[in-house]
């Protein structure tokens, strides 16, 4: 399998400009159609302020999604993608993008940033946006410079259908990857979920696909997510790959413990599905 379609989160914050490059680079890479997405934000405004307040609005919003996609559009170029198209949604970020998720096979979005202008009003984007769609999440994060993505790629492997789906969905990306670790922690607490060479049989799995692999089975000193994090420092990883754990009420995300350490603190790209 290979991406055929990625979506990237098109808006004017100060770090559309790497998310943007990356998922045109990745496209590229891929041979994969590009579609940048920008929303008005509409809908959010109608919830919050009413409509009197959005009518006054309307085109200031309009006219912001518009010119972010013309940066879309100068950096898709630039990097070389052979297919891609700008496209323009009256909603807010979060529904507009779950939603078109189902059309895509990727979707590329950035950390929530609290120091970034109107950062209130996306606060649960790349949760609420991994929760609801049907395709995987890719996050950049809010601080750093990431000049590659995937060549050495950490995969977090505790036996569940969350983390099985997403390293199914990381498949082409683990397979062009120069080096991939699979990581089980805690081997011994998770009864019934691993045979007798805990990692084994994924490693087998991705062997199988063309993956290069090795595993490694660690014991978690501190939370695991944090645990993660300090692995992926120590192997220089670019690119985790593991199960998004939560469920949402109406517009309240709620994560598992270890999904909410890495949306807060991650260090590198994460590749996440639900």
């Amino acid at each position: 399998m290979s991406y055929k379609s990625i979506l990237v989160h098109v808006d004017q914050s100060r770090h559309a400009a790497q998310r943007i490059r990356i998922a045109a680079e990745l496209a590229r890479a891929q041979q994969a159609h590009l579609i940048g997405s920008a929303m008005s934000g509409i809908s959010s405004y109608i919830q919050m302020e009413g409509a009197a307040f959005v009518a006054a609005q309307i085109d200031v919003f309009r006219d912001r999604a518009l010119a972010a996609l013309e940066q879309f559009d100068s950096i898709a170029g630039s990097v070389g993608v052979s297919s891609y198209e700008k496209r323009f949604i009256d909603d807010d970020a979060e529904g507009g993008l779950a939603l078109q998720a189902r059309y895509s096979d990727l979707v590329v979005v950035s950390q929530t940033d609290l120091d970034e202008p109107d950062s209130s009003l996306l606060a649960d984007l790349p949760e609420y946006v991994m929760l609801n769609a049907p395709r995987p999440v890719l996050v950049i994060p809010s601080a750093g410079e990431f000049s590659h993505v995937g060549n050495n790629a950490l995969v977090a492997w505790d036996g569940s259908m969350e983390a099985t789906r997403a390293i199914t969905a990381a498949l082409p990306l683990l397979r062009s990857a120069g080096n991939v670790t699979v990581a089980v922690f805690d081997a011994g607490k998770r009864h019934g979920t691993h045979g007798e060479q805990p990692g084994a049989d994924i490693a087998l799995y991705l062997a199988r696909h063309g993956v290069k692999v090795q595993v490694m089975q660690e014991q978690s000193n501190m939370d695991i997510g944090n645990t993660l994090l300090s692995l992926a420092a120590d192997l220089g990883s670019d690119l985790l790959v593991m199960g998004g754990y939560g469920h949402t009420r109406f517009r309240e995300v709620l994560l598992g413990g270890v999904t909410l350490t890495i949306m807060r603190s991650m260090t590198i790209p994460v590749l996440m599905a639900h």
